[in-house]
């Protein structure tokens, strides 16, 4: 649904909101680019604060809907979806906001402008904010945020529901623990072929009202105060009409630690002169002197608060409560059944299935007496909701989906197993819970073991307190002696299930060789344990495919701080995968046939046209991917430009048409410019990326043309 906002209205708001700054003093204007905004009463304008997350649910503002995670949902490759849950969350943001103004709380978190998305690309499986993004694949990841900020901004042409914010612009990716200093340094072809289309596609389809620099320097620049970023591709390329906001205290990081000024008034100058709008922190509090000492102008202060109270008009914030179509949301609609609904419906989309041995899975309720159900993650909330989450008024916890689902008529035997991390429970000997895990074993007719990591191990910088790196993983390993943990159930001789929660690609090499069955859960949800059981038992086939590539090994990866993208993701990488982006199986067959392409690429684009069959026994989703490849030296290899999903009865065949843009062949040269060259291009199309282990795992082959331009 292509959205048309009333352009008249917003030039009129403009207008608005440059008559309202008018009649404020230098000081007023200072204190309202601050995110803490104060009130200024003869005015009549409110408090407001600025700071407020909706990664994937409205957060940390009390009770809401818990979605799964970010990268949970990038795993359904379904942009409808995307927008549902965007519209979703900014429903519960609506009710929540009137409510809050209702009793006059304007407090951090109650408002209506969203950091949110982040569409930094995934490039390195050890960034600990990964399981933020979209993933490793910049036309996945602009496809799904594009979709989610259109849920979020709403339709209405003269409102926008809530503001959303695509965030970290640019480069941003890791180590955790250097970005307040680091310089990702960054060729021209690999900024526009990777890092910059998400935040494009943000800001040219979506017309996202929000952008947030990143805390690192750009080549050199500091992203928050960037000319090359901020006035010359952000505004000037890109006719980027909203405005921008620094990272939590991002400028004066400018001084301290990127040493390009030498004092605060220097940084807060260079922050705004070059388009960054709004400090989240205290520091543009400085701009005060940096005027009196002639480093910046009024006038350019103006421009910043102009845009500031613009996006408010938009919001509805200055115009009578009957005029604001979404003043009316109840919170009732918070955390009700349909919302609880929806989420189960979106953690049953997010699950992906690595492995089902002799169709192990799924498993025959009928035929299944006792069940052990092992391992630190069985009966953790935390693995169920990665970070900048809201507060659920229920979690269901894996463990809990299956008491829930199965009641008295399975025994469920239940052990930790083992700590998340560390060597022991508790005090005792290390691996202390070895006889129960071999006892459990001994009983159970089938084994469910649930390790992986939990955002306590892999998140933001200072956000909950790493264990390891300031956020990031310092390898691929599964932690502590979960894999011990795993040879000894293993060793029982019984199915064994492994469930895994994580954000982010594990090296789990041994696991694909020894157990029948493997399961990515990511952090599904509040809802996730209830969406994992029905799974586990054949209720729904999971349709899930990978959003990241899991490698085999960490020696395999780059150094963490070369931004180069030669040997990273699937469209770099000339080393085999465990398992390759795209990939993800199903408990019925799916046959893709009479591949057919119709159109110009040069001018109106290529029609991929390709029937597609459900084979197997029972109905279920998958998802068609259409790969291009450039037949020539030094391209990358076929990259994702078309997907769809769809659902099919068993026995079912329908008719698929994915269109592939001209943009779609088009590479950057070494100066950014997209160009498409004459020569041979390969087109693949199926339900996974046309590479050798994608083939070995499944025992299918892609369908694939070539057309010459």
């Amino acid at each position: 649904m292509e959205l048309v906002r009333n352009q008249e209205k917003i030039e009129k708001m403009k207008e608005r909101a440059r008559e309202l700054v008018s009649q404020m003093t230098l000081e007023e204007k200072v204190f309202q680019m601050l995110h803490t905004a104060p009130a200024i009463e003869r005015l009549n304008i409110k408090a407001y604060n600025w700071w407020n997350e909706g990664l994937h649910g409205v957060a940390r503002a009390g009770v809401a809907t818990v979605f799964p995670q970010a990268i949970s949902m990038a795993a359904a490759f379904d942009v409808d979806m995307m927008e549902t849950v965007g519209d979703a969350i900014s429903t519960e943001a609506r009710a929540k906001f009137n409510a809050q103004q209702e009793f006059d709380d304007t407090d951090i978190y109650k408002g209506l402008t969203f950091w949110a998305p982040n569409v930094n690309i995934f490039r390195d499986p050890r960034w600990g904010r990964g399981h933020e993004t979209y993933g490793e694949d910049p036309y996945l990841t602009s496809r799904l945020a594009v979709r989610f900020i259109e849920g979020m901004q709403g339709h209405d042409e003269n409102y926008m529901k809530v503001a959303a914010c695509a965030k970290h612009f640019a480069v941003h990716s890791g180590p955790e623990d250097l970005r307040h200093e680091f310089d990702a340094e960054v060729s021209k072809q690999d900024m526009y072929e990777t890092y910059l289309p998400a935040f494009e596609a943000c800001v040219k389809e979506a017309k996202v009202e929000t952008v947030m620099g990143a805390y690192n320097r750009t080549n050199g620049e500091p992203c928050c105060g960037s000319k090359t970023l901020l006035q010359d591709i952000l505004r000037g390329d890109w006719g980027f009409d909203g405005h921008v906001t620094s990272d939590c205290w991002a400028i004066r990081d400018f001084y301290q630690k990127h040493h390009v000024t030498n004092t605060p008034e220097e940084s807060v100058a260079l922050a705004v002169r070059n388009g960054c709008d709004l400090n989240c922190g205290s520091i543009f509090a400085h701009l005060l002197q940096a005027v009196e000492q002639g480093l910046i102008t009024e006038e350019e202060i103006d421009r910043a608060v102009v845009r500031l109270f613009t996006t408010r008009m938009k919001l509805g914030m200055f115009d009578g409560k009957d005029e604001v179509p979404f003043n009316d949301i109840s919170y009732r609609v918070v955390d009700s059944r349909e919302m609880r609904e929806l989420n189960l419906k979106t953690a049953r989309e997010c699950l992906v299935l690595l492995k089902n041995e002799n169709h192990l899975l799924p498993l025959d309720k009928s035929k299944v007496h006792t069940i052990g159900i092992i391992g630190p993650n069985a009966n953790n909330r935390q693995a169920l909701v990665g970070n900048y989450e809201g507060t659920a008024s229920r979690y269901v916890t894996t463990l809990e989906g299956f008491q829930d689902y199965l009641g008295d008529d399975v025994r469920i035997f239940y052990s930790e197993g083992c700590h998340l991390y560390q060597e022991k429970l508790g005090m005792g000997a290390k691996n202390n819970r070895v006889s129960e895990v071999r006892t459990i074993c001994k009983e159970s007719d089938v084994i469910i073991a649930c390790m992986g990591l939990d955002p306590g191990l892999e998140g933001e910088q200072g956000d909950k307190g790493n264990l390891f790196a300031s956020g990031d993983k310092p390898n691929l390993l599964l932690p502590g002696v979960q894999e011990e943990v795993l040879k000894m159930i293993a060793e029982s001789g019984k199915p064994v299930i492994l469930l895994l929660n994580s954000g982010s690609a594990l090296a789990v090499d041994w696991e694909q060789e020894n157990i029948p069955a493997i399961m990515q859960c990511w952090y599904p949800g509040a809802q996730g344990g209830r969406a994992i059981a029905e799974a586990i038992f054949g209720e729904y086939s999971p349709s899930g495919k990978l959003p990241v590539t899991f490698y085999k090994r960490t020696q395999e990866l780059p150094e963490f701080t070369d931004y180069s993208m030669k040997e990273r993701t699937y469209r770099y990488l000339t080393t085999e995968p465990l398992y390759p982006f795209g990939y993800g199986l199903s408990y019925t067959d799916f046959t893709v046939s009479d591949m057919k392409l119709c159109g110009n690429a040069r001018t109106e684009g290529v029609d991929v046209s390709m029937k597609v069959k459900n084979t197997g026994v029972m109905t279920a989703k998958d998802v068609i991917q259409v790969y291009v490849k450039a037949e020539r030296e030094n391209t990358p290899n076929a990259q994702l430009k078309g997907f769809t999903k769809l659902e099919l009865a068993a026995g079912e065949e329908r008719e698929v048409t994915i269109h592939l843009e001209p943009e779609a062949f088009a590479l950057c040269n070494e100066d950014g410019k997209k160009e498409i060259l004459p020569g041979s291009y390969v087109i693949y199309a199926g339900d996974m990326q046309p590479d050798s282990r994608s083939k070995a795992l499944t025992g299918k082959e892609v369908l694939k043309q070539s057309i010459n331009i």
